[in-house]
């Protein structure tokens, strides 16, 4: 879809703080965080809601490991899904820490960095 900007991000033309990608799926920073480390899961492929997604299970698979990931980075239990998908037509899921006072919400390149070292000793 040539003006969503979600699959802008996926095609590398809008810069995002990216913490995990595949064949199919990508997470990344969000830019109006809730909280430090708040990700966006969400298929490559353009689909309007995550209903619409043919391997559902895969991708919730993928949020469940960015969730672990938070849990370890930020060291917070609480870690918070949220899908709405009126605010961007492109399916996604929000996963985020519940407290916001783990860390700077702003400092997205440390954040990412925690994440992805998370991701990198997650079995």
């Amino acid at each position: 879809m040539t003006d969503c900007i979600f699959c802008k991000i996926v095609a590398k033309e809008i810069p995002a703080e990216i913490v995990y990608e595949d064949d199919n799926f990508l997470a990344f920073l969000d830019i109006n965080p809730r909280s430090p480390g708040h990700c966006q899961v969400i298929p490559k492929q353009h689909f309007r809601w995550v209903w619409n997604v043919p391997n559902v299970g895969e991708y919730f698979e993928v949020a469940k490991k960015i969730a672990l990931a938070q849990q370890k980075s930020f060291n917070q239990e609480a870690i918070w899904s949220r899908i709405m998908g009126d605010e961007i037509t492109h399916a996604h899921i929000w996963i985020f820490p519940h407290a916001e006072t783990i860390g700077d919400k702003n400092d997205f390149a440390g954040n990412a960095e925690k994440i992805k070292n998370a991701l990198a000793h997650l079995k």
